[in-house]
């Protein structure tokens, strides 16, 4: 893997990824095949067990292991002694009138993350998140207002679906009527700024033998890290989204900042090259509409221009507001022409309808509620 550029002064470098997520015992949740193995090793348990171990854990969602009734009573109280199936706690779980679900997720040391579910007629998307807060500072979302606290760990990671599938009661993996069919990382953090943890969550998650869930059905958002995208094309071969937004580099590296190290040239550069992209399998370009920023005819033509040659389909986002955002809404007839200059340009292109904008679950809203009455405390 290429090495990440050195952080200009003027925004943050990408976090370290911690050793660990606190004292006490640990949880398997978040161990793949060979942390099971080394956790079956350690209590001097046949080797078989780790299989059996996978599948209560992964493919039959056991939050104890007294329910793993394969498994001799013996061993069981052997793995509840050292070990837990502990997810992130929710601390607050909120249903929208359109029928969206978010959770606030506590974690041992006090740290919040949030999650999404939602529902539609022919698919269940859940919007996970893999850190706690951001350093993209991208001033069009909420949670860029929320400082960086730590990675999420793998176990934080894959938890996250678990916990939703507990809430949903969407075990075990084998059932044809889950409603969750589809997991994103676009929920809090830059998924790139903490590949290990997310890659290794990923792989759980795409275990035929466990969860299960398809890696089509899979997507990872990022903002354009571009040196780990290459990386994570051939590790893991999921849905790529670009958070892109805008077509020149001065508006992005005004929205998304990330852009000052890793402009738009580079970026797609990089969507080229993105491991199994292709006609069937294309780029998801993320542009939220944001009223006399980067939402004129001009702006769409340029957009058609510069994705003419990549397997790309467009997803305009409607701005979703919160307090104090600088910015608001394009209209809807303003959406609709932009949208129409794309098709015609021959890019496939979709608005996407706001899901839970009154509890603060849309897309760029998610904050955790501690750092919003830290912040209402400032005011």
């Amino acid at each position: 893997m290429d090495g990440i550029a050195p952080a200009r002064q003027d925004e943050p470098a990408p976090p370290p990824i911690p050793a660990g997520n606190g004292a006490g015992p640990l949880s398997l949740v978040g161990a793949d095949m060979a942390g099971i193995g080394e956790a079956v090793r350690a209590l001097g348990e046949p080797a078989f067990r780790a299989k059996q171990l996978r599948h209560w854990i992964y493919h039959r969602g056991a939050r104890s292991f007294e329910e793993m009734t394969s498994i001799s009573r013996a061993a069981r109280a052997k793995l509840a002694e050292r070990y837990t199936l502990d997810r992130p706690v929710p601390a607050e779980a909120q249903v929208s009138a359109d029928g969206t679900r978010k959770w606030l997720l506590r974690f041992p040391d006090a740290a919040e993350a949030e999650m999404v579910f939602i529902p539609e007629e022919d698919r269940g998307t859940l919007c996970i998140s893999s850190q706690v807060g951001c350093t993209l500072n991208c001033r069009f979302c909420h949670t860029g207002t929320q400082p960086w606290v730590r990675n999420l760990g793998a176990g934080e990671i894959v938890g996250q679906l678990m916990l939703a599938r507990d809430a949903l009661d969407d075990w075990p993996s084998a059932r044809l009527d889950r409603r969750i069919t589809n997991v994103v990382l676009m929920g809090m953090g830059e998924p790139l700024y903490n590949y290990d943890n997310v890659a290794r969550a990923v792989r759980i998650m795409i275990d035929g033998d466990g969860i299960a869930i398809s890696r089509r059905k899979l997507t990872l958002s990022t903002a354009g890290v571009v040196p780990v995208m290459r990386q994570c094309g051939e590790e893991l071969g999921v849905n790529l989204a670009v958070s892109l937004h805008a077509v020149t580099d001065a508006i992005r590296d005004e929205i998304v900042p990330l852009n000052r190290r890793w402009p738009i040239a580079e970026l797609l550069d990089a969507c080229r090259t993105y491991g199994g992209v292709n006609n069937a399998r294309r780029i998801t370009f993320e542009y939220v509409m944001l009223r006399g920023v980067n939402d004129s005819d001009a702006d769409a033509r340029e957009l058609v221009r510069l994705l003419k040659d990549i397997p790309a389909k467009i997803n305009l986002i409607p701005f979703n507001p919160w307090p104090g955002a600088p910015y608001e809404c394009s209209s809807q007839n303003r959406i609709r022409a932009f949208m129409t200059i794309c098709l015609d340009g021959g890019l496939t292109c979709t608005v996407r309808t706001p899901r839970g904008r009154d509890i603060m679950a849309a897309c760029g809203q998610l904050k955790s509620a501690s750092e919003r009455k830290r912040a209402g405390a400032r005011v």
